[in-house]
């Protein structure tokens, strides 16, 4: 079994789909990034992909396809991505390992590059289990 970057909760599987079958024929699926901005140093991204990226990483579960820019995985590796919608916002939001802190307002983050060499030994320890 090989390792997914990241996973997905069914709420965002559903909305993935919702996304995918509300953006016509062309739409494949969704592309999941991280670009510098915001108070806190970095922001995800979140876009529609019609012509996925060959170098991309894919996450896919019950039909909801996630595409994963090569830029992020070391940002992303270990990352729960799910749905949440509130009296006041709906939208993605990402449970990630690598976060340090978050600005005020939730719209940025900080993040460190995931430690490999931890992921490695976890993933020793739950093979021998």
């Amino acid at each position: 079994m090989g390792f997914a970057v990241m996973t997905m909760t069914e709420g965002a599987a559903d909305r993935v789909r919702q996304i995918v079958g509300n953006s016509g024929p062309d739409a494949k699926g969704i592309r999941v990034g991280i670009k510098k901005g915001g108070c806190a140093g970095m922001e995800y991204t979140v876009a529609l992909v019609t012509e996925p990226n060959p170098k991309d990483d894919l996450v896919e579960l019950d039909g909801a396809s996630v595409w994963i820019e090569p830029s992020a995985v070391l940002y992303l590796l270990g990352t729960q991505m799910d749905f949440e919608t509130t009296q006041l916002r709906s939208g993605f939001i990402f449970v990630n390992p690598n976060q340090t802190s978050a600005c005020g307002c939730g719209e940025s983050v900080e993040l460190k590059p995931a430690d490999l060499a931890a992921l490695a030994r976890q993933r020793e320890t739950e093979a021998r289990v």
